[in-house]
């Protein structure tokens, strides 16, 4: 950073000369400078949080070598060629470097070695892992910009040499940009060492070259039309706009989330699946159709998951009223087993029903996770981390299937992802119906039961009412002894009644009918004798049904006397 400091500095002065002579010296400082960049930010970008700094290959130290002794050797030996400065013609208010073999050579050399240092930083940024990438990778976005920005100033001294001084100042506030982004990033992470261990892959695999061979390519296709149409009004612009477009694009293939969204575009749209859904949907439509409870689905469900991911431990457990978990089916468990976790769950899970998409157990956060870790009943080590799969339908959460203990312990592709949330969307479709149904069967055994109370309201109201009749025709028949044999006959009949009425209630899960071949007559005769003659009833009787028929003698009597007391 210091020879960055000193290269501007030595250019600021020379920008403020006021004689040839002057700028000459300046800039031959400036550029002898300059010349110390390569090999020191070379070295730099091979042993930054480079774990194997220590044992570098000899090629790597030839190539710091090559770096340093190259562009100070040039600038010592052909200082006097190559600053011949003169003032523009314009404006005489700038100094420009007149075209020159050897500081071509030397501006080319840099180039080339920007690029290589941008490789080196970029292969020890997606060489590191998680916190380590996130440790890294502002000092690596702030050097990027510095060497971006002398890539593009370098690139347009090999066209047009005379505007060198003038873009000077993009280096200059690069190099701002560049030195905020360090201080950040040492902030964040401090000094501490970082050992990252790059693979040697290939140089086809590096970002870098790609995209440094591409925008050179397109500047020269612009600085060719330049020269054919001559019109180089807005060529700088043009190629600045080009490096930031291609600097951007690098930002957003480096990054996780990028990369992630791209990874899941190309594997829905245009990878051969890794399933047969038609083969799976057929297997998930046949194991729920023969089942007729909640325990039963979620049982199928368990083994249809483990089957198709091999996964060792799957357990369903669907929220209360109270969103509370409860325990429903698992494929490594009982359901005493885990009635030993269940004590110590005493936490309210009403967050979960926001959760949608599956996800990572270990990397979830919030009030939920750590509950979710302790039922999550995984047994081995390498099965890889849990994951969690939302059981909804549409905006119903009716809970979450664990899978944990996964063979090989490989991790889940976006396919697999988004194949588990398709089967917990139907799992939970089917609980939603049975759960519909549970409520639509409980309303109808509560209208049952409601209309079951009425049948026995009136046979407790005939049997009130038969009494009733009795006890009024009791002070003016009570010596006659056929009167008095009537009325205990009735009161017996009558207790019968209530007494069969009290068993029947008792007995109303069993309720079974008593048929036998019947005379409706005989049964209607019973029914008017059981009436003891009640004076404000005029029955006129006209007994002639024919056949005899398969009734409950009890039954069909109790709803001819509803029908002679209404």
């Amino acid at each position: 950073m210091l020879i960055f400091a000193m290269e501007n500095l030595f250019g600021a002065i020379c920008h403020e000369a006021v004689t040839s002579e002057g700028a000459a010296f300046w800039q031959r400082l400036t550029l002898v400078t300059k010349s110390f960049v390569p090999g020191v930010w070379v070295c730099f970008s091979l042993t930054y949080s480079r774990g194997s700094a220590r044992r570098l290959p000899a090629t790597a130290w030839f190539l710091v070598l090559a770096a340093l002794l190259i562009p100070v050797g040039m600038s010592l030996v052909f200082r006097d060629q190559l600053v011949p400065v003169s003032p523009y013609t314009e404006t005489g208010a700038d100094w420009g470097v007149l075209p020159n073999v050897a500081a071509k050579i030397l501006n080319g050399f840099q180039l080339v070695a920007a690029v290589v240092i941008l490789m080196n930083l970029e292969k020890t940024f997606r060489s590191a892992v998680g916190t380590m990438q996130w440790r890294v990778k502002f000092l690596v976005i702030g050097l990027g910009i510095v060497f971006g920005a002398r890539i593009y100033t370098l690139s347009q001294a090999l066209l047009f040499s005379g505007d060198v001084l003038v873009l000077s100042d993009v280096d200059t506030v690069a190099l701002l940009i560049g030195c905020v982004l360090v201080v950040i990033a040492f902030v964040r992470s401090g000094f501490g060492e970082i050992d990252v261990y790059p693979s040697h892959a290939a140089l086809r695999t590096s970002l870098t070259f790609v995209l440094a061979g591409a925008y050179l390519f397109v500047v020269g296709v612009l600085a060719q039309v330049v020269a054919r149409t001559g019109k180089p009004g807005g060529f700088q612009l043009q190629a600045f706009v080009v490096l930031l477009a291609f600097a951007l694009l690098a930002m957003l293939l480096l990054s996780n989330r990028i990369r992630q969204k791209i990874h899941r575009i190309v594997s829905r749209h245009f990878r051969r699946p890794q399933y047969d859904f038609r083969q799976i949907w057929t297997r998930v439509t046949q194991s729920m159709s023969n089942v007729f409870d909640q325990p039963g689905l979620c049982a199928a469900a368990a083994k249809l998951i483990s089957e198709t991911f091999n996964v060792l431990s799957v357990s369903i457990w669907l929220l209360d009223e109270q969103d509370r978990l409860a325990f429903t089916a698992s494929t490594s468990k009982s359901g005493r087993e885990a009635a030993d976790v269940l004590p110590n769950l005493e936490q309210n899970f009403a967050s979960i029903r926001m959760l949608t998409n599956p996800f990572d157990l270990e990397k979830a956060k919030g009030d939920y996770a750590e509950g979710l870790r302790q039922i999550s009943f995984s047994q081995f080590r390498t099965g890889g981390n849990p994951v969690c799969v939302p059981l909804c339908a549409g905006s119903h959460c009716m809970g979450l299937a664990i899978l944990a203990d996964r063979v090989g312990g490989t991790d889940y592709t976006v396919e697999e992802l988004d194949l588990l949330k398709c089967m917990g969307d139907q799992i939970a479709v089917g609980l939603l119906n049975f759960r519909l149904t549970d409520e639509i069967t409980r309303g109808k055994e509560l209208e049952a039961f409601q209309a079951m109370s009425a049948f026995f309201v009136h046979d407790l109201k005939n049997a009130a009412s038969t009494l009733s009749l009795t006890l009024q025709n009791l002070p003016a028949h009570f010596d006659d002894p056929l009167f008095r044999q009537d009325m205990l006959r009735g009161i017996g009949q009558t207790a019968d009644r209530i007494n069969a009425l009290i068993s029947r209630l008792g007995a109303l899960r069993h309720l079974e009918l008593n048929l036998a071949e019947v005379d409706l007559n005989l049964v209607v005769d019973d029914a008017l004798r059981a009436l003891n003659g009640a004076a404000n009833i005029n029955v006129t009787k006209r007994l002639a049904l024919q056949p005899k028929l398969r009734l409950d003698r009890d039954q069909f009597g109790s709803v001819i006397t509803n029908l002679l007391l209404n």
